[in-house]
């Protein structure tokens, strides 16, 4: 590696990591948000709250470290071209294949750290992430019954809790069953909470009445209690099973999948899964190859190369976008899956093209070499 290589890589790789962490910080911001409403709610701690944002890191660098690659490249070599730094290395022979070394070699390394995200590292994160959500949405304590809101628990069970005392009472309970459709039952007390009992949750209530009214009419039936228990186990039918979608499958896992144990649309789900884990991590180079391929056969212009500039975002954003119907294609018909590795590798194979073919002269400048 020659030290202009070595100097440009430089550039690049600290530009790099800090409009990483930029927008890594910019999106943990957003995504926080999603689980505030649990901090003030469900009351979960802020540990638990850590780690749920934590968790969804590794599927945000898969997707900024190639738009941050793809940044830094144009930034860094549009400030090269304007300090005139880029003309001197070209009159001392380097050519564009050389100029482009370091972004590629930035690229292939943003590829392989892409690779490891995708292959190992985000449907491990992912699975935790849900498990952990999952165990926060169904924990049969505290943080299960929502203050001032009716709360959906199963099929046919709303309940609703005006507020909780500090020593975890419920206060203002109203609760409404229409598990059997032929017998609804409405009850309200002024007082309850939630225990746990070897045949499953439930709700005891103290100082209430119980309402049922029978289907198509008739005299209302009222039945006051100084104690009642609602069973909460029955509400999901003993249910408490979570369906792990192809994200959080391993690799293994989606290479052995069989379309009579999974279902048709969950077959091709899992099938463009595992492909789309092999070419996503390929845009880090595609990006950083088409950014080098337009901005260093563009050549030197006093006015500035904003418009070579808008070129490249514009390849990059159609990249997007191909890659985004291919993916859905795929989805739909899995004989379309070969078209995403060529919207993956065809760009790179177009770019290290132009790089490696010799520049051509200028109109102006053929005319002025003699015949």
């Amino acid at each position: 590696m020659t030290g202009i290589t070595r100097y440009v890589l430089r550039q690049l790789t600290v530009g790099m990591v800090f409009v990483s962490a930029a927008l890594a910080c910019v999106l943990w911001l957003t995504q926080s948000l999603r689980f505030v409403e649990m901090i003030v709610s469900k009351g979960i701690s802020s540990l638990t709250f850590m780690g749920l944002t934590l968790l969804l890191m590794p599927t945000f660098l898969v997707v900024i470290l190639p738009i941050s690659l793809f940044a830094v490249v144009l930034f860094t070599y549009n400030k090269l071209n304007t300090d005139r730094e880029l003309v001197v290395m070209r009159a001392v022979g380097l050519s564009h294949w050389a100029l482009a070394r370091p972004g590629l070699i930035l690229g292939a390394a943003v590829t392989v750290v892409g690779w490891m995200l995708s292959l190992w590292i985000i449907p491990a994160s992912v699975g935790a992430f849900r498990e952990l959500q999952w165990g926060i949405r169904n924990d049969l304590t505290s943080i299960l019954l929502q203050e001032g809101a009716f709360n959906k628990f199963g099929q046919g069970l709303t309940i609703y809790v005006r507020s909780r005392s500090p020593n975890g009472e419920l206060l203002g309970l109203l609760v409404h069953d229409k598990r059997n459709p032929e017998k609804p039952v409405t009850l309200m007390a002024e007082r309850g909470s939630l225990v746990n009992t070897p045949t499953g949750p439930r709700v005891l209530m103290e100082n209430g009445n119980r309402q049922q009214l029978p289907r198509g009419g008739g005299q209302l039936s009222i039945l006051y209690f100084d104690s009642y228990t609602v069973d909460l186990a029955t509400a999901t039918n003993g249910d408490n099973t979570r369906y792990r979608d192809a994200r959080e499958r391993s690799v293994r896992e989606l290479l052995n999948a069989r379309e009579s144990d999974w279902g048709l649309s969950e077959y091709r789900r899992s099938k463009v899964e595992l492909h789309q884990r092999v070419t996503s991590p390929l845009y880090g180079l595609g990006f950083a190859a088409v950014a080098l391929a337009v901005l260093l056969t563009a050549g030197f212009d006093r006015r500035g190369q904003m418009v070579t500039i808008l070129k490249a975002v514009g390849a990059m954003v159609v990249m997007q976008a191909l890659a985004l119907g291919s993916n859905n294609l795929a989805t739909a018909n899995l004989a379309f899956v070969p078209i995403m590795y060529m919207v993956a590798l065809a760009p790179i194979a177009g770019s290290c093209w132009i790089l490696l073919k010799p520049p051509r002269l200028s109109r102006r400048r053929r005319r002025a070499v003699p015949a």
